[in-house]
């Protein structure tokens, strides 16, 4: 199963469970999200469905865990993978 938000009108994301379930990457992706949109929940990430659209697609969340374990989508560009640049 994937972590996935389920508000954003911009911007999708989602997280590989075991991305998800790692407490290690649950602190990172917290700290590293200059936008808040993931919060360390017991080791566990969650998602701040109100900070979704805030996401200005600087990648960070990409670096964290195994590729493609954060993926970040365009809605408004027919649902474009944002990759690491």
């Amino acid at each position: 199963m994937t972590l996935r938000s389920e508000t954003g009108m911009f911007v999708r994301v989602e997280v590989d469970d075991v991305v998800a379930n790692d407490a290690a990457a649950a602190k990172h992706l917290e700290g590293v999200c200059p936008v808040d949109i993931f919060v360390d929940k017991g080791g566990r990430v969650s998602l701040v469905e109100d900070n979704i659209d805030e996401c200005i697609l600087c990648g960070l969340c990409l670096e964290v865990g195994a590729a493609g374990g954060v993926r970040v989508y365009k809605l408004y560009d027919n649902d474009a993978l944002l990759v690491k640049s």
